[in-house]
C-alpha cells in the first residue's frame, strides 16, 4: 500500500468521528491479516525468533507494535476494543504478538493511578483527545502530566507551536536539536521519539551516525548546547557571536532564538523524563516484546527494585514507609505557619538577605546528586553531542565560583519574554503562560489536608532551583529554603535538575513520602520549569548584551 495510504489509516484514528474511526479500523484490519497470509503461521517455541525472516514480517511487527499502543493508549475506547480482537485473531492464527513490557508509563507510580484520570476528568480526556490526533500517539510524558490537565494543556500547545507550527527554523532541524538536547543527559527516551520524528518529517538518516555527519550549522550549535545543559552561568555573547558571524554557517537572530528555546525545552523535560521515572512508549523499542511471558510467577529481588514487584509486598513496604514518615506533613505546615508568622514580625536587613542567598547558593553547590558512580553514555546517545564528560558536576569539585545573576537586573517578566516575542512570534506568550501555570498551580492540599495555601513552599522550590543557577531574588530570605526543604528533597531536587540520567525510585520514594503521586508529579512540573526559565535567563541575557 501507499505510504501516504497507510498514513492516512492511521490518522484517521484520531478522529472525532466514530464512523471514520470505523472505516480505518477495517481497512487496518485488513492490512494486518493480508501480511498475516504473506508469511504463514510462526512457530511457538520460546527458543524461535519472532517474526521478522522477511521484510514483510518485519512491517507486520511494526504494525502489530502499534496496533498493541492503541489498544492500551487510544483515548477511544472503540479503538482500544477493536485493536484487541486484531491481536486476538492474528494470534489464534499462530502468529505471535507483542506484549508490554514494563508495567505502565513511570516506574515511579502504579499504572492504574496514571490511567485513572482521563477516566474522571472530562478535561483530561478531551485533551487526550486533541493530543492524539495531533501526533497518532498518547506518548508516557503526556499521561503522567495528565495528573494536572490545566499544565498539560499549556505544555502540549506550546511544544505543538515549537515542532510544528511556521517558524524560523526547518522542521528537520527542529527534531535534530531535540535529539541533541536530550543526548546532553543520555534521555534515550526523547532521543528515540524524535530520531522517529526526525525521519517522518523527511531528516536525513546520515545526520544520525553523530554529530559529524550534520551540517556545519548545526555542529555549531553543540557548544552552546553543553554549556546551556550544565553550566549557563559560563555563555558569554563571544558565544552568540560566534554562532551569528559565522559566514556561510551563521544563524540568524529568529533562527538562534527559535534553538534556543528548544534546547533549553529538551534539557529541561528530560529532567522531567527521569525524574518521573518515564518508561518506553509501548510501540517503541524497549516498549514491547515478541518473547511469551515466563513460565515462573516468582519474583526476584531485582524486580522488585525496578518497580516490577508483585503489588502486596509493594504495599506493605510502602505501608512502612508512610508509617515511618508520619508527621512529616505536619511538621512542614507547622514550618510554614512559623515563618509566616516571622515575615509578618520582623524583615530581614539587606546585608542579612544577601547573606543568606550567598550561603544558600555555597550549600547547594556541596549537595550530592547521587551515590551512583559516574554515568558513562552510550555510543548510541553520546555520537549526538560532542565532549561527554563534560557536567555540572565537575565545576563544584573544583571549588569552582558560580557569579550571581540578580533577577531585578534581567528579569524573565521584564526582558526576557519581549525579546522572544520579537524575535519569534507569540512563542514568549506561550512560554510565560506555562511558567505561571506550573507556578501557581495550586490544589491547596498537603497530603491528606485541605485548605492549605502552599505558596511559599512553592515559591520556596523555585528559587531554590535558581539559587542552584546562581540567580537571585533581591526580595527573597533564603532562610526559609533551609526550613522548608530537607536533605533528602534537596538531593532530589538537585540531582533531577543538574544529573536527572542519576535519578533513582530510591530518591522519588525518599521524599515527601505522604504526598500523593499527583503532587510529586506537580513538583517535577516546578522544578522542570524553573530549569528552563534559569537557562533561558542566561541565553537571553547573553544576546541582549550581544545586541546593544
Amino acid at each position: 500500500m501507499a505510504v501516504q495510504d497507510a498514513a492516512a489509516r492511521w490518522d484517521a484514528l484520531g478522529s472525532r468521528d466514530a464512523s471514520s474511526r470505523d472505516a480505518a479500523m477495517e481497512n487496518i484490519h485488513q492490512e494486518v491479516m493480508r501480511r498475516v497470509e504473506g508469511i504463514g503461521p510462526i512457530p511457538k517455541a520460546p527458543s524461535s525468533p519472532p517474526a521478522t525472516a522477511t521484510g514483510l514480517a518485519s512491517d507486520l511487527n511494526n504494525i502489530l507494535a502499534r496496533v498493541l499502543m492503541l489498544s492500551k493508549r487510544c483515548p477511544y475506547s472503540d479503538v482500544r476494543e477493536k485493536c484487541k480482537r486484531i491481536l486476538k485473531s492474528v494470534q489464534d492464527l499462530g502468529v505471535r504478538i507483542p506484549r508490554p513490557l514494563g508495567n505502565g508509563p513511570s516506574r515511579f507510580i502504579p499504572e492504574k493511578e496514571i490511567l485513572q484520570v482521563s477516566k474522571v476528568d472530562t478535561r483530561t480526556q478531551t485533551i487526550f483527545e486533541d493530543a492524539f490526533a495531533a501526533l497518532g500517539r498518547l506518548d508516557n510524558i503526556s499521561l503522567v502530566m495528565g495528573f494536572h490537565p490545566q499544565y498539560l494543556e499549556s505544555f502540549l500547545r506550546t511544544q505543538h507551536y515549537l515542532l510544528q507550527m511556521d517558524g524560523p527554523l526547518p522542521l528537520h532541524y527542529r527534531h535534530y536539536i531535540g535529539i541533541m538536547a536530550a543526548a546532553r543527559h543520555q534521555c534515550s527516551y526523547l532521543v528515540n521519539l524524535h530520531v522517529n520524528d526526525f525521519l517522518q518529517v523527511g531528516g536525513d538518516p546520515k545526520w544520525l551516525n553523530g554529530l559529524d555527519g550534520a551540517p556545519q550549522k548545526l555542529q555549531a550549535l553543540g557548544e552552546l548546547n553543553k554549556i546551556l545543559a550544565h553550566r549557563p552561568w559560563l555563555l558569554t555573547k563571544a558565544h552568540i557571536e560566534s554562532l551569528l558571524k559565522a559566514e556561510e554557517h551563521s544563524w540568524s537572530l529568529a533562527e538562534l532564538i527559535h534553538a534556543v528555546v528548544l534546547l533549553t525545552h529538551y534539557h529541561s523535560l528530560s529532567s522531567f523524563t527521569f525524574g518521573c521515572g518515564i518508561t518506553p512508549d509501548i510501540h517503541t523499542e524497549g516498549g514491547h516484546t515478541f518473547r511469551p511471558p515466563s513460565l515462573s510467577s516468582g519474583y526476584c529481588v531485582c524486580d522488585i527494585a525496578n518497580g516490577n514487584g508483585n503489588g502486596a509486598l509493594e504495599e506493605m513496604l510502602g505501608n512502612h514507609q508512610l508509617a515511618e514518615a508520619s508527621g512529616e506533613v505536619e511538621v512542614l505546615m507547622e514550618r510554614m505557619k512559623q515563618l509566616q508568622e516571622c515575615r509578618d514580625e520582623e524583615e530581614a536587613s539587606q546585608e542579612e538577605m544577601t547573606t543568606r542567598f550567598e550561603r544558600e547558593k555555597t550549600e547547594s553547590m556541596l549537595v550530592s546528586t547521587s551515590e551512583d558512580e559516574e554515568n558513562v553514555p552510550s555510543r548510541d546517545i553520546s555520537r549526538h553531542f560532542e565532549d561527554p564528560s563534560y557536567g555540572y558536576k565537575d565545576f563544584s569539585r573544583r571549588g569552582e565560583h558560580v557569579p550571581t545573576f540578580r533577577v531585578q537586573d534581567y528579569s524573565w517578566e521584564d526582558h526576557g519574554y519581549s525579546l522572544v516575542n520579537r524575535l519569534y512570534p507569540d512563542v514568549g506568550q506561550l512560554l510565560d503562560e506555562k511558567f505561571q501555570i506550573a507556578f501557581n498551580l495550586t490544589y491547596n492540599t498537603m497530603a491528606m489536608h485541605q485548605g492549605v495555601d502552599t505558596s511559599m513552599l512553592r515559591r520556596a522550590i523555585w528559587n531554590y532551583i535558581h539559587c542552584m543557577f546562581g540567580i537571585r531574588y533581591d526580595d527573597y530570605d533564603y532562610g526559609e529554603i533551609n526550613q522548608l526543604l530537607d536533605r533528602s528533597f534537596k538531593v532530589y531536587i538537585k540531582t533531577m535538575v543538574c544529573s536527572p540520567e542519576k535519578t533513582t525510585k530510591r530518591m522519588y520514594e525518599s521524599f515527601w513520602r505522604q504526598f500523593q503521586h499527583s503532587e510529586k508529579v506537580h513538583v517535577n512540573l516546578l522544578l522542570m520549569e524553573a530549569r528552563m526559565q534559569a537557562e533561558l535567563l542566561y541565553a537571553l541575557r547573553a544576546l541582549t548584551q550581544y545586541m546593544t
